[in-house]
């Protein structure tokens, strides 16, 4: 929750190839302080059934920019065996190459105090989109 001193993230992520939201998505939140700072790495989290992630890190006051990781390569992996299992008998006529282009996608934006920012991720295999929500 976000307070007057303090931003607050979160976020939630649909598979768009599937039209469900993604579970088990490991999410890593990180922070900076201005522009030129380092990141702190502040936590993570794994997406839920409904694709959301309810206990990211509270960011710590000064926060200027925030950076999301998704590690969307072992969900789309998963993704990819459970088809295969689910149509074994199948002939197989298709070349089973990687499971998704993009193995991570870092989402960073700025942030100003007392705001909060609700980051949806729209993926599949090989694309995705963000926007703020609400």
């Amino acid at each position: 929750m976000s307070t007057s001193t303090t931003a607050s993230v979160s976020t939630h992520i649909l598979d768009t190839s599937v039209g469900r939201p993604a579970e088990g998505v490991a999410v890593h939140l990180a922070a900076r302080a201005g522009r030129d700072a380092g990141w702190r790495a502040l936590g993570g989290s794994a997406t839920d059934a409904d694709g959301r992630c309810k206990d990211l890190p509270a960011l710590p006051e000064g926060t200027t920019h925030v950076r999301l990781d998704f590690a969307v390569e072992p969900y789309f992996e998963h993704m990819q065996k459970k088809q295969a299992d689910a149509q074994q008998d199948a002939p197989a006529n298709r070349d089973s190459g990687p499971a998704v282009f993009f193995p991570e996608v870092a989402i960073t934006f700025a942030v100003v105090p007392g705001e909060h920012y609700h980051v949806p991720l729209l993926l599949n295999p090989f694309g995705y989109s963000v926007y703020r929500g609400s």
